[in-house]
């Protein structure tokens, strides 16, 4: 039996499968306020879900792997405390070390914005200096897990500065200061090592468990997706929207937001608007969006031209942190209100897979969905329309259940260096 546990932007959610990949067993756990979450809100998050495993499948656990948002991050004393607040993943305080890093990285890269690993991490380290360990969400909550501190997977190292294709630290990365709190980085799914022997009793799992490196809440959905080949598009219909595609060349491009994974031999290019579903839970609830979906032809277009942005401030297709929301005029009928909003949103997806072709990626010939979205089968008919490619719903569509399978596939690897 194997474990995956997603930390996202609103809570966590674990599920548990057997070797064949089968779901036995799902639950969530909301943060009592996602938009002021803490550290301490993880852990309780954590604790909880473990405690609620049934019994028979924590004794058969066979592997624990934990993904969760990236460019989220945080400092600890020796004893895996928190000594500083976490930096949630769209936190964009640090806009004077990105500039800083800007003058030293290399043209384009992806550290240099506000909202990366590295610029954060100039900004924690410069204000709370006896810090002894640095660490992305899903680093810290696997290292509860295992005890083992200092280790990362280069899914989550990437906005940290990693180079994912020579799989080391570049050389301007360790003459930052406090570079000695930078993690060793492993390939996600890697054996870091037993579940702690205290962890195992609390929670009824054996003491052989294997803790796993995870990935990012993103890469965990398109693993959940089972896309392995290129010309397939994975979109993420969740709080924010979230595009991923398998291409043979890798293609980084900041000033659009775009950037690529290592995946195995090939690359996982995408990025992630700042729009999604999210902006629909400001105007309506569950009930009111199945109503007003089934009022609205997929067939026709809105004539509103909305970009529906919960704030000022895009990432992709558009890298723009002055860019504002367009959500005016506001008709007075609701349906039309939200057929605007989904097809601005399905406007905003259309142009993302476009620029991803326009700069060398595998040409989109599918595209499936998962996420809180993807239920809405109004919008995807409009979602097809608009792209001009099939659009599918995912069988598996939960993050943690990629990260389930992460650690299923990687059962029998090496544990990871010390």
């Amino acid at each position: 039996m194997f474990l995956g546990i997603d930390f996202g932007t609103s809570g966590a959610r674990a599920c548990a499968i057997d070797a064949h990949g089968n779901i036995q067993w799902e639950q969530r756990v909301a943060y009592p306020d996602a938009r002021t979450q803490t550290p301490f809100d993880w852990r309780a998050a954590l604790h909880q879900l473990l405690a609620a495993l049934p019994e028979d499948i924590a004794i058969a656990l066979n592997g624990i792997a934990i993904d969760a948002t990236s460019g989220t991050v945080l400092l600890c004393d020796a004893q895996l405390e928190p000594v500083s607040p976490a930096l949630l993943y769209n936190d964009s305080r640090a806009e004077n070390e990105a500039a800083q890093l800007q003058a030293i990285a290399p043209e384009k890269n992806i550290v240099c914005s506000a909202t990366s690993g590295l610029a954060k991490f100039l900004w924690l380290t410069r204000r709370y200096p006896n810090a002894q360990h640095f660490f992305h969400q899903a680093d810290w909550l696997t290292a509860l897990l295992s005890g083992k501190p200092d280790i990362s997977d280069y899914h989550n190292a990437l906005k940290t500065g990693y180079d994912v294709e020579k799989l080391c630290w570049p050389n301007w990365t360790c003459a930052l200061p406090d570079a000695q709190l930078l993690p060793n980085v492993v390939a996600p799914g890697s054996v870091i090592g037993n579940i702690q022997s205290d962890v195992a009793a609390r929670f009824g799992i054996p003491t052989d468990c294997l803790i796993h490196a995870g990935t990012t809440d993103s890469i965990a959905a398109f693993m959940a997706s089972d896309v392995h080949e290129t010309g397939v598009g994975v979109t993420s219909l969740g709080t924010t929207l979230v595009l991923k595609q398998l291409s043979t060349k890798r293609v980084d491009a900041p000033e659009y937001g775009i950037y690529s994974h290592r995946y195995g031999d090939l690359w996982l290019v995408g990025g992630a608007s700042n729009a999604g579903a999210g902006v629909l839970r400001n105007y309506f609830s569950d009930t009111q969006l199945v109503a007003l979906s089934a009022r609205i032809d997929p067939r026709l277009d809105s004539t509103l031209d909305y970009y529906p942005l919960p704030k000022r401030g895009e990432r992709f297709p558009i890298n723009d942190p002055q860019f504002k929301p367009r959500l005016t005029p506001r008709p007075s009928d609701d349906a039309e209100f939200l057929h605007g909003i989904l097809q601005g949103l399905a406007n905003i997806e259309a142009a993302g897979y476009a620029r991803l072709e326009q700069l060398g990626a595998t040409p989109i010939g599918q595209v499936m969905t998962n996420g809180g979205g993807a239920k809405n089968k109004v919008w995807q008919q409009m979602r097809a329309r608009i792209t001009g490619v099939p659009v599918e719903t995912c069988d598996h569509a939960e993050a943690a259940y990629g990260t389930a399978l992460l650690a299923r596939y990687h059962h029998e690897a090496q544990p990871a260096p010390k």
